[in-house]
């Protein structure tokens, strides 16, 4: 069979240096893109007929051949030739053997780089909606399992040091809120994602008045790109999907640390399901939470892709360049990446056990030292005041080996006068966390709050 012509070959005489071929070829990771690429060549031949550069007959004809390839990639039959260097030249040259050369009419006033930029676009529509609802599951995930453990308490941390009592639910709800943060960017970036570059041609425009905006709703795009420099070049949307993936997995590491340290035979709060977890080779005994360090050392990999892509990306001059080449990869790996994780990371919210008893063990009276300066409070001493005195509180029980609620009322006296027989109702964790009653608190009313206003934004 004769060499395939290369869709740039007319201007050429010599031939490739067969490793410049592969070094040049990107069908292996951009084939990902072959429904994009036939959606939106479906499309653009109707735009062309619409402009009376096709006829209808050759319209037709036309979209049944692309129909015909797209069902070759569908049941795993499309045959990639040498030659096909990229998604757009198989998907043609397959086009050409199916319908003749009416195919060649195909990419009138279309030039790769404005297809390109509308393939990844309409790829990276439909799969950012995909994260959304995955983030939407993680969400729910985490409040079902903050509403039925709500009366679990724990201690909560700053520092790594033991602070001050919260609920369990409470942390899930902070991560829950993260999450959903996460999800409302993914949203707001849909529309950027969903601007037509098809029209562009491969820098200045198209030639034959091809109706762009009729194009963007047969599409299903939000808008136009306004200038076709801009259009073809733009990658604006990749570095944001990076962005966001990064700063998602960011939050996906951090539940992840905070699970990992729980799960420790030294806090005991957490456990993992086995479907979760693995042993050691070595050592019968282990259980060790790898979902969720793979989870943590998955962060690494979406930044580190953001970070390369960047550092391509910053050094372009205007409309497209072969550098280019290199957005496809990061941005693929960011979402198969995120997807992965969001869904294993639900999947572990749904089936942790935890220990309520070991949780509530691990609270100390110490942690209500800031209780005891707020009781004095109330009492009308001012707060920098009553923080010195519960420190000196602090520091006598430390001195005398016992916990601060072992001091008496007596004791406290000694430190300030306000204290009466009521500060030993200071000693209840329960009191404690239901106290912290403001908007955002970790009290009861205020953690069904936080639930009720997830609840509401799932829906």
């Amino acid at each position: 069979m004769p060499e395939a012509k290369k869709l740039w070959g007319g201007r050429f005489s010599g031939g490739t240096d067969p490793l410049m071929e592969a070094f040049n070829e990107s069908i292996h990771f951009d084939r990902r893109l072959h429904a994009a690429d036939i959606q939106g060549s479906q499309a653009y031949a109707k735009a062309l007929k619409r402009q009376g550069i096709l006829t209808a007959a050759e319209q037709k004809t036309l979209e049944k051949g692309l129909s015909a390839v797209l069902r070759e990639w569908q049941e795993g039959t499309f045959e990639l030739r040498p030659g096909d260097e990229d998604i757009h030249t198989a998907n043609e040259r397959r086009l050409s053997e199916l319908v003749g050369s009416v195919a060649g009419k195909l990419h009138t006033g279309r030039s790769r780089n404005d297809q390109v930029a509308t393939d990844m676009r309409l790829w990276l529509r439909d799969e950012v909606t995909a994260l959304i609802g995955y983030l939407r599951t993680l969400v729910g995930a985490l409040v079902q399992r903050a509403e039925s453990d709500v009366d679990v308490l724990m201690p909560g941390y700053t520092h790594l040091q033991r602070a001050q009592p919260i609920r369990w639910s409470h942390l899930l709800l902070s991560y829950a809120f993260w999450f959903q943060q996460d999800a409302v960017r993914f949203e707001q970036f849909l529309p950027r994602v969903a601007q037509l570059p098809l029209g562009s041609g491969a820098l200045a425009g198209n030639p034959f008045q091809v109706d762009r905006e009729w194009l963007a709703k047969e599409l299903g795009f939000a808008s136009v790109a306004p200038n076709s420099l801009y259009g073809t070049s733009d990658r604006d949307f990749v570095a944001e999907l990076l962005f966001h993936s990064s700063l998602t997995m960011v939050h996906v590491s951090r539940l992840a640390e905070d699970l990992i340290i729980y799960s420790t035979a030294e806090f005991g709060f957490v456990k993992l399901a086995d479907a979760y977890s693995t042993g050691s080779s070595l050592m019968p005994q282990k259980k060790n939470p790898d979902s969720l360090e793979l989870l943590r050392g998955k962060c690494g990999r979406v930044f580190g892709g953001m970070s390369g892509f960047m550092m391509t990306y910053k050094g372009l001059p205007s409309t497209y360049n072969k550098d280019m080449q290199e957005d496809k990869e990061p941005m693929f790996d960011a979402v198969d990446t995120l997807s992965g994780s969001l869904q294993i990371t639900a999947a572990v919210i749904a089936t942790l056990k935890i220990n309520p008893d070991k949780m509530r063990g691990s609270l100390t009276a110490d942690m209500l030292a800031t209780d005891l300066a707020e009781y004095l409070v109330r009492k009308g001493v001012p707060f920098r005041e009553t923080h010195h005195i519960s420190g000196a509180a602090v520091k006598m029980a430390e001195d005398r080996s016992c916990q601060i609620s072992d001091l008496s009322v007596a004791d406290l006296k000694t430190l300030h006068p306000s204290f009466e027989k009521d500060v030993m109702q200071t000693w209840d964790f329960e009191k404690s966390v239901d106290r912290r009653s403001s908007i955002g608190g970790t009290s009861r009313a205020t953690v069904k709050a936080q639930i009720d206003q997830l609840k509401q934004w799932l829906a």
